[in-house]
């Protein structure tokens, strides 16, 4: 046995404590588990409740069991505001920006303003939510990265969450085509090709708008909405295709920028030594 002064512990104190975090720990891992395989499928919740339910109880669970070890190391527990009172006060000097994530690691849980599987943008980091943590979120972008967000930056940047409340993607193509075209019959080719891909919605209808005259084409824009929000480059790109396609068909062409430059040359004689001028 350990003594110094007031405080008397031995290796077994140790060991208990150490054995009732874990045991702690493993009574969170087995009622987060009996709750999301057998009790939340069976109850209607909204989409991202069950995580937050299961993040809270863990934290629960382990703060109990920290308390519980405690007690087992003979430490009074109504001297634990003394150590609350000193971990505020390390708070205050270096561990503000930790305490300031776990608290908007709560804030997230219970506010709910994106879940585990939404598509989200935060600066220039656009991914995936793989796991919404105590101190940090991770966000998996479409490049495979794994990308460690700071919970306090989800909470108080400017955060766009691309399927909070459903999956639908709105896709934008924008179409030049060579002058002389009918701008009704462009129109009315670029909504029939884009209602005949089945990745695209009935419900908003697709639509297609004439925007303006260009140098050397008349614009147009064909919107198309798609609920296969994980396909929607992939449908972005084979409405491109088919509208290449189906353009030709019709007898339109699509005009590319053309400059024409002049060569004059000073004085009378344009085969003299004259200065040529641009």
């Amino acid at each position: 046995r350990f003594e110094r002064g007031t405080v008397s512990l031995s290796l077994g104190d140790v060991i208990e404590f150490v054995l009732v975090v874990w045991l702690a720990y493993l009574v969170s891992a087995f009622v987060r588990f009996v709750l999301q395989e057998d009790v939340f499928p069976r109850v209607q919740l909204p989409r991202g409740t069950s995580y937050a339910l299961s993040s809270l109880l863990n934290y629960v669970f382990i703060a109990l069991g920290f308390l519980l070890g405690l007690g087992v190391l003979g430490l009074d527990l109504t001297k634990v505001t003394i150590l609350a009172g000193a971990f505020g006060g390390g708070l205050g000097f270096g561990l503000q920006s930790v305490g300031n994530n776990f608290v908007s690691g709560v804030i997230l849980l219970f506010e709910r303003p994106f879940h585990v599987g939404d598509t989200v943008q935060v600066g220039e980091v656009v991914g995936e939510v793989a796991r919404i943590g105590m101190r940090a979120s991770t966000v998996r972008t479409s490049q495979g990265a794994e990308i460690i967000v700071p919970n306090a930056q989800l909470v108080t940047d400017r955060l766009t969450n691309w399927t909070l409340s459903d999956r639908m993607r709105r896709i934008e193509l924008p179409v030049g085509v060579n002058y002389g075209a009918s701008p009704r019959k462009v129109i009315e080719v670029l909504e029939a090709v884009a209602r005949a891909h089945p990745g695209v919605a009935a419900k908003p209808a697709p639509k297609a708008f004439f925007t303006g005259f260009g140098d050397s084409a008349i614009n147009f824009e064909l919107r198309a909405w798609t609920a296969q929000f994980e396909q929607w480059y992939q449908i972005r790109s084979d409405l491109a295709v088919a509208v290449y396609d189906a353009g030709y068909a019709a007898g339109f062409s699509f005009p590319f920028p053309q400059r024409e430059v002049r060569v004059l040359r000073d004085g009378p004689d344009a085969t003299g030594g004259g200065r040529p001028a641009f």
